[in-house]
């Protein structure tokens, strides 16, 4: 077993130069998610341009099904991290070995539970959301196919997050870059070669995510860094999983609550029909693209403000978070200049079809600057959850993104106006109300104490 000190692929975070630490970890994080997004974007390119729109709306509106199982998921993830990130800080090697064998027991156990929930879950959560009927077949072939496959991304994405809470970010890139491209070329070789449709571009989705995963745990198997995972010592500590979920529940809950409340604003878009679907699905994807550097930004903050925290070092942790997120803002705002001026040409990437463009470009350049305020709210939650505190950023989201989004979307569509444009707008609507609120949480829960504190003891 390798020791603190010895040679090593994790990263100590809370010594050196913030902006310099937060960088080298986030760019490849960015990478890497730029390229575990590819996944379902290229899906989506290459069934909207050689399958139909009809494929490519069934696509978008799988996606927050999904995203409700990968979400609480990633909540437990974030949860494991925080404390693996504690651990290492701290220099708590037992403990930190402890920890990474209770989280992969546990997602062994989500696998089995999760692709039971999906596949049995998906023609009932398609009925809810209204889905069309010409739209209905493409997206239960391409959904259920998708959750057969799951175990791979849980795998992967708990694999990724045990290296990320040591500082390592550099080898799940490059395991993702190798399954990203293999996936660009199941696809093709499917869809064009075997024309198989939809259900083609499903399973190269889930054999690619499926290599992912071997790497990842061949990876942690077989090195003899100090997060070596051993088959043989799997087991559940429940003190440690007790703490897990004491941070990454509140997370999951309020992920998993976000997505279901997505799922009523795809439902109000069902109602403009196939074209305003498909528009809707192409832009979600380009979304999803922008809100990578802010991603990055919040796994960066919440594994360097777990780290220094653990190490002690308070002030240190509250200057990587204003850092992350000054940093975040500043990438996001170039990124949404750039994809504003080039709205038509991006969607182009998905259809060719008229209406699909212009209800895509319609929704880019209404919404797109509004990211911005969802810089501070990302950044901001991932520095709360590595203090421990994911249970604020918990009800200030589900308020925000999910009652006042469904508060604006119900009032628009009754009283006022029922425009897609205006419905697709209910995304900034909680943004920049849950950006107010959680400033002011975070000020008087977390900054404003800390000062009273300098003072007395300056005194």
């Amino acid at each position: 077993m390798a020791q603190i000190g010895a040679k090593t692929t994790t990263k100590d975070m809370t010594e050196g130069s913030i902006v310099k630490q937060i960088l080298l970890f986030s760019l490849p994080l960015m990478l890497g998610n730029i390229f575990q997004m590819l996944y379902n974007t290229v899906d989506s390119i290459v069934v909207g341009n050689f399958v139909g729109k009809e494929a490519l709306a069934a696509i978008g509106s799988t996606t927050m099904i999904v995203n409700m199982l990968v979400f609480f998921f990633n909540g437990f993830s974030i949860g494991a991290g925080v404390l693996i990130s504690n651990f290492f800080g701290g220099k708590d090697i037992k403990r930190l070995h402890d920890a990474i064998e209770t989280t992969m027991a546990v997602t062994f156990v989500f696998c089995v539970v999760f692709t039971i929930i999906g596949v049995m879950g998906v023609n009932p959560m398609l009925r809810f959301m209204a889905t069309p009927d010409d739209v209905m077949d493409d997206a239960t072939t391409y959904l259920t196919i998708y959750f057969i496959g799951f175990s791979g991304l849980l795998i992967y994405n708990m694999g990724s997050g045990i290296l990320r809470a040591v500082g390592d970010t550099t080898r799940p890139l490059m395991f993702l870059v190798l399954t990203s491209i293999m996936n660009i070329i199941l696809d093709l070789t499917f869809v064009l070669g075997l024309k198989m449709g939809i259900s083609g571009v499903a399973y190269a989705t889930i054999i690619s995510q499926f290599i992912s995963a071997i790497l990842i745990l061949v990876l942690l198997t077989k090195t003899e860094d100090i997060y070596k995972l051993s088959f043989s010592d799997l087991r559940i500590d429940t003190e440690i999983l007790r703490r897990i979920f004491v941070v990454g529940l509140p997370t999951g809950i309020q992920s998993v609550i976000t997505a279901f409340s997505n799922v009523f604003v795809q439902s109000y878009i069902n109602s403009f029909g196939s074209s305003c679907m498909a528009g809707w699905s192409s832009y979600n994807k380009l979304d999803m693209f922008i809100m990578l550097p802010m991603s990055s930004m919040a796994m960066a903050a919440t594994t360097f403000v777990s780290q220094n925290v653990g190490a002690g070092k308070e002030k240190r942790a509250n200057r990587g978070t204003v850092t992350a997120i000054s940093m975040s803002t500043f990438i996001t705002f170039v990124i949404a200049i750039a994809l504003y001026i080039f709205a038509e040409l991006s969607i182009r990437l998905f259809s060719q079809d008229p209406s699909v463009i212009e209800y895509g470009v319609l929704f880019i350049r209404t919404n797109t600057f509004f990211l911005v305020a969802n810089c501070v709210n990302h950044t901001l939650a991932g520095s709360l959850r590595g203090r421990g505190d994911s249970q604020g950023p918990m009800f200030i989201m589900i308020a925000n993104f999910v009652v006042v989004r469904q508060i604006y979307l119900f009032i628009l569509t009754h009283y006022i106006s029922n425009t897609a444009k205006w419905v697709g707008f209910g995304y900034p609507v909680g943004w920049m109300s849950c950006c107010v609120v959680e400033l002011i949480y975070f000020y008087f829960k977390w900054v404003r104490p800390a000062r009273l504190k300098e003072r007395q003891a300056a005194a």
